[in-house]
């Protein structure tokens, strides 16, 4: 079994979170998850989070996966101590023996997790963007204002949306769709679920599998701010003419 002992100053030089009973992020690419996190979210020791995960991994193993990854970190005493450091589908896994309480709460981290992930991505490649804009030879950005800076940076993000919203130019919204029967956006999702036509996933409408690439939708992205201030990106399901007439046609 691979083991690799990683202290919280080492985690803390490489940008990952602080404290020991957080998210170790990022490793080889990928997204993990440490045992210490699994307890604290499903309000379990980790002596008995550890414990479910050494009894699980030989099912895990039988069906031709890896092991688990054991590392370790030192405590508040600096003493070594073990724990495990799990991809979200090994998560997942082990959380098939926890109530549903643990499960949801677990769930939800790992969409956070990702949502932060994506956020972070984002924000590379606005500096990207910016980083690649022509300014006169010998200009340099001494003495520009905070606010020409920020009037700048809207402009590309503009930009960018512009873009990546073409295709969404001509579609409808739910509200749009929905008004002449005074039905909000809400109440016409609302409906189009029970129908069986789309479904929440990941934190917004998604078509569900029948209703995929027949040109019904499109995705509409736009930025907001959270409650921290950070800069997020979402999309929302549009309805192109062909779907919605498809609504209409349900709607009756």
């Amino acid at each position: 079994m691979k083991q690799t002992a990683i202290t919280i100053s080492m985690i803390n030089e490489q940008g990952m979170n602080r404290t020991e009973s957080q998210t170790l992020r990022a490793v080889d690419g990928e997204q993990r998850m440490t045992s210490m996190e699994i307890a604290e979210l499903t309000g379990k020791t980790h002596f008995n989070v550890m414990k479910a995960i050494r009894n699980m991994e030989p099912a895990w193993l039988k069906v031709g996966q890896f092991h688990f990854e054991l590392t370790s970190y030192l405590d508040a005493q600096g003493k070594e101590r073990p724990c495990y450091l799990l991809t979200k589908t090994e998560c997942l896994y082990i959380a098939t023996k926890f109530n549903d309480e643990a499960r949801a709460r677990l769930v939800l981290r790992w969409q956070q997790l990702e949502e932060d992930r994506r956020e972070a991505l984002e924000w590379e490649r606005w500096k990207a963007r910016w980083s690649q804009i022509e300014r006169p030879q010998g200009q340099r950005l001494l003495g520009v204002s905070d606010e020409e800076i920020l009037d700048e940076a809207d402009d590309i993000i503009g930009d960018e949306l512009d873009e990546l919203n073409r295709a969404s130019d001509n579609c409808y919204t739910p509200t749009d769709i929905g008004a002449p029967f005074g039905l909000e956006g809400r109440d016409l999702n609302s409906f189009l679920c029970d129908k069986g036509v789309i479904h929440w996933s990941k934190g917004q409408w998604r078509l569900t599998p029948k209703y995929l690439h027949q040109g019904l939708t499109e995705d509409r992205s736009f930025i907001y701010h959270g409650r921290n201030g950070h800069r997020k990106t979402q999309s929302r399901l549009v309805w192109t003419e062909k779907g919605r007439d498809f609504v209409l046609g349900l709607i009756g």
